[in-house]
């Protein structure tokens, strides 16, 4: 999988609550039609190890088969209506991307 990575934080004069019911909800309303996605996960962030990483909201793995697709889908109308949608929110994000590579599958059995 390629993946299109993105750290999320909400604006300032919305609640954590509030930004996680928009995220998932309008928001991903949008997002689900991107052309190629394959696999779409997302991660509440709850707590936090210090306090430079306290103000952090969410983090969304969007996977495609390929780079080429993934570009493929930057380059979509349907990237352009879930960009639209984030409009002037005023929130922060990180986005990055690469190849995705497992270190340890889920039924592996390791203890």
């Amino acid at each position: 999988m390629y993946n299109l990575i993105v750290l999320a934080a909400r604006p300032h004069d919305w609640s954590h609550e509030q930004f996680i019911q928009w995220w998932r909800g309008e928001h991903a309303d949008v997002t689900y039609p991107l052309p190629g996605l394959r696999r779409w996960q997302h991660t509440e962030v709850l707590d936090a190890m210090d306090d430079r990483s306290r103000e952090w909201d969410g983090v969304s793995i969007l996977g495609f088969d390929s780079r080429e697709d993934l570009d493929a889908a930057l380059a979509s109308p349907e990237w352009q209506a879930a960009v639209d949608n984030v409009g002037q929110m005023r929130g922060k994000r990180i986005l990055v991307m690469g190849e995705e590579k497992t270190m340890v599958e889920v039924d592996s059995g390791r203890s």
